[in-house]
């Protein structure tokens, strides 16, 4: 009973000077006319004195940590600024990764297999070349063609040539360089290869030609070949079928 009654004769305190600094230091403004206590009627007020006396220019000086120009505000401030300041480095460093990514995607030779002109032109233009098989090159000609071309050095010749290229177009594929230098060595060699091809149809072609003079003198040689009876007006008849034959 004794606590009973000394709780309820317990009485709540409020300090409206304590309450107006509080206040004030937080959030709301710094306003001069709550500075308690004040300095009464013609400055006389000796609690005035007391309290402010030592500190004249505290009232005078906001210092508030959120006013205008408070620390907290002025870090709040910076913190923004340096916030701002990393999000453009972010944008830059990853810009400047975007175009390092795609740098290496252009030059680098592990990667030139999934180039897409190379998949959809040369691949298919070169794929004689990266797929060479000495024995192909001869396939489907007859025995003394082939033994002509052997011969002659045709052949190795063209084995060579043909080797080259694909070491060439190798190193190329797999060398770090610019995507535009290596499209135009794919083109070169592309050049390349077909002037071997022309080349090398050229001789086979002779070859068989040759082959077949050979044949001919055989058989002229061994009578096989009937000349018919020429005479002076053998010559004038021929001309006379080709004027009649004429087409213009």
């Amino acid at each position: 009973m004794l606590l009973a009654g000394l709780s309820h004769a317990q009485k709540s305190i409020r300090d409206e000077s304590m309450v107006n600094q509080q206040e004030r230091m937080v959030f709301k403004q710094w306003d001069r006319s709550k500075f308690t206590p004040t300095s009464g009627w013609l400055g006389i007020n000796p609690y005035y004195w007391l309290t402010w006396g030592l500190h004249p220019n505290y009232p005078k000086t906001d210092l508030r940590p959120l006013a205008g120009t408070g620390p907290q505000l002025q870090r709040l401030s910076l913190a923004g600024l340096q916030k701002d300041a990393d999000r453009s480095y972010e944008l830059h460093s990853d810009s400047l990764g975007n175009v390092a990514k795609e740098e290496i995607l252009g030059h680098s030779g592990l990667l030139s297999a999934a180039d897409p002109l190379w998949l959809l032109y040369y691949s298919h233009q070169l794929k004689a070349i990266t797929d060479f098989d000495p024995l192909l090159a001869v396939e489907g000609l007859s025995a003394g063609i082939k033994a002509k071309l052997i011969s002659e050095g045709s052949y190795d010749w063209y084995n060579g040539e043909m080797k080259m290229l694909a070491e060439r177009l190798d190193m190329t594929r797999k060398t770090n360089q610019d995507r535009g230098a290596r499209i135009l060595s794919y083109h070169g060699m592309l050049m390349d290869y077909r002037k071997l091809m022309g080349i090398w149809s050229t001789r086979v072609s002779t070859a068989g030609r040759f082959i077949a003079q050979n044949l001919l003198q055989k058989k002229l040689k061994a009578q096989e070949t009937r000349i018919e009876k020429w005479n002076q007006n053998t010559d004038v008849e021929i001309a006379r079928e080709v004027l009649r034959n004429r087409k213009y």
